[in-house]
């Protein structure tokens, strides 16, 4: 029997409806989309045809939408290209203590380069501290950058405010909405956000392509040189299979949506309930509503999160913790919502999918259940 698979926020499966769409560009529209022929064509259309689908998800215009290799490249391409167009402006970004490395390393990349970067504190649950954000905010800024939802614990952050605010003094504002676009509403125009990155994997599209919603006006140094792929926004050519496969993918979430939200709720919810039914000295990370459908992050008093993970038997999930001989490594995001360490060392992220059944969150309580009672009895003896 295969492994229950919950760890959705990892990387989700290719979808049947997705896989469909990648094969005519695997076996006969294989063209260069540059070309100016019959090949290239097709190939082309494929392209403007995906560009339109993402577009749709994130109600915004086709031309606002640049295909990537994915999540990290697509922050990447966010940050350092506004930094360095605006440099001339100002040398100062904000950004949360709550961030994933493909922003928190970018952060650090450009400190070195002699840039300022000022990281805002979250509250207990994870929302950012909107006024200490406004206090950040100095004439020197040039951008902001806020995920939309945590990848460990699904906090959602008040991204629609923190745009306003910045609006209103001239800055730019980014969100990397990799582990939000396809789970809940992600609307590119409603939040009021200048840039915005899509990862494929998270939302039943292949691994390696990802796409950056860079609002019209918006001016980026170039991230990637070389030809004018891309209207000359990011040099390359395009990777036309998996830039279909991210149209299916995101066609099939705007279409699905809510019904994908209520399962991934279903399921999510049933397995904190069991969770919390069966076992004791059991914490909830992250806010209790507003976080994506489909995260949990759980942690067990005096459990070590890694000796859970091999202990679970038939189950797939992510460790918050990482132990080294006597230390403990907790995560930025652990670190950030300043879980007490005997509690955070026992933290497992579960996040569930669109295929994830009632039977499989049965049989995972009983998993993690025994799992974590077999641990506690042999620390006890």
């Amino acid at each position: 029997m295969k492994p229950i698979y919950l760890d959705y926020n990892a990387t989700t499966p290719i979808d049947s409806e997705v896989a469909a769409a990648m094969l005519p560009y695997i076996r006969e529209h294989f063209g260069n989309p540059s070309s100016s022929h019959a090949y290239g064509i097709e190939a082309r259309k494929g392209v403007e045809t995906a560009r339109g689908r993402v577009a749709a998800l994130l109600n915004c215009s086709p031309a606002e939408i640049v295909f990537t290799s994915g999540g990290t490249e697509s922050n990447n391409h966010a940050i350092k290209g506004a930094a360095r167009a605006l440099r001339r402006r100002g040398n100062h970004i904000v950004t949360s203590a709550f961030e994933h490395p493909a922003v928190t390393e970018v952060s650090e990349y450009l400190a070195a380069d002699g840039y300022e970067i000022t990281c805002v504190p979250v509250d207990a649950h994870g929302i950012i501290d909107l006024e200490a954000l406004e206090k950040a905010i100095t004439e020197r800024t040039i951008l902001v950058s806020v995920m939309h939802a945590n990848n460990e614990v699904g906090t959602i952050q008040p991204i629609g405010e923190i745009a306003r605010l910045a609006r209103k003094r001239g800055i730019l504002v980014h969100t990397d909405a990799a582990q939000s676009a396809g789970k809940i509403p992600v609307d590119a125009a409603q939040l009021g956000v200048d840039l915005l990155s899509v990862a494929g994997h998270k939302l039943y599209a292949p691994k390696g392509v990802g796409a950056l919603y860079c609002r019209d006006g918006v001016q980026l140094e170039k991230f990637m040189h070389g030809a004018g792929h891309e209207t000359g926004r990011r040099a390359g050519t395009e990777n036309v299979i998996g830039v279909a496969g991210l149209g299916a993918a995101c066609e099939a979430a705007k279409r699905d949506l809510a019904a994908n939200m209520d399962r991934m709720k279903r399921t999510r919810d049933c397995l904190q309930e069991g969770l919390l039914r069966a076992i004791v000295d059991v914490r909830i990370n992250g806010h209790p509503e507003r976080r994506i459908p489909n995260t949990l992050s759980v942690s067990f008093r005096g459990v070590d999160a890694g000796a859970l993970l091999q202990s679970m038997e038939g189950l797939a999930a992510s460790a918050g913790a990482a132990c080294h001989g006597n230390a403990v490594e907790l995560s930025r995001t652990l670190r950030a919502l300043a879980v007490p360490i005997e509690w955070a060392r026992g933290t497992i992220r579960l996040s569930t999918g669109k295929y994830t059944t009632e039977g499989e969150i049965d049989r995972a309580v009983e998993i993690i259940d025994g799992a974590v009672k077999q641990i506690r009895s042999g620390v006890l003896e």
